[in-house]
């Protein structure tokens, strides 16, 4: 790749913008108010606002290997928390995507140096789905449902954080779990059913979140 070559290409993209929306920079530079937070997969070939169809400044990206949410990671963490406590986003989207070296790699026992910890994490999600996807005897198929399952469980982390129960409990947030299939293109919504997912654990995960008592005016 010429570096070069990109920035010419940046200068080429500022003058289409400008001449369709003059102003089109100095709206962006005022802010951001985002509906969507979308966690997903750092693979080259995904690019979230474009597969999504959306203008920069209507999702808040977070991308990973794997499209991870484990709750170790302050980087993650941290995003979610200031997507939902601060710009206040109504959607959470986790999307993984088929052909993701990232689980493939899971599905391997090879030793992946420094990506091994992170990869367990994965690994952590076949275990729990173990009997499922070994009855798969098809190796692609069952290389596909991995991904769908490990969008299922990050989904759930994401719905195990503090702010995310509040925000569900307060004003409605939503937590959505994709595919994006990179064969043909297709965004795929797994529809999961949260409430019948986590009917069995989530008293385990639900967080005693009080609201802060109003102060007496009168005090």
């Amino acid at each position: 790749m010429d570096i070069a070559q990109i920035f010419q290409n940046n200068q080429t993209w500022v003058q289409k913008k400008l001449a369709v929306e003059p102003g089109y920079f100095s709206d962006l530079s005022k802010g951001q108010t985002p509906g969507i937070l979308y966690i997903g997969c750092s693979d080259s070939r995904v690019s979230a606002e474009e597969l999504m169809g959306i203008a920069p400044g209507e999702a808040f990206i977070l991308r990973n290997i794997a499209n991870m949410v484990p709750n170790t990671d302050l980087s993650v963490m941290s995003v979610i928390n200031y997507a939902v406590e601060h710009l206040k986003v109504d959607h959470i989207v986790v999307c993984g995507h088929y052909y993701c070296g990232g689980v493939q790699a899971a599905m391997k026992s090879g030793d992946l140096g420094i990506l091994n910890p992170w990869l367990r994490n994965i690994r952590d999600v076949y275990r729990t789905h173990k009997e499922e996807l070994n009855a798969i005897e098809n190796e692609e198929l069952r290389y596909k449902r991995l991904v769908e399952l490990n969008v299922e469980e990050q989904c759930i982390n994401v719905i195990k954080t503090a702010e995310v129960q509040k925000a569900q409990r307060d004003r409605g947030l939503t937590v959505h779990g994709w595919v994006f299939d990179v064969h043909s293109g297709n965004l795929i919504d797994l529809k999961i059913d949260f409430k019948k997912l986590l009917e069995n654990i989530m008293e385990i995960y639900r967080l005693d979140l009080q609201e802060p008592e109003k102060q007496d005016k009168k005090s």
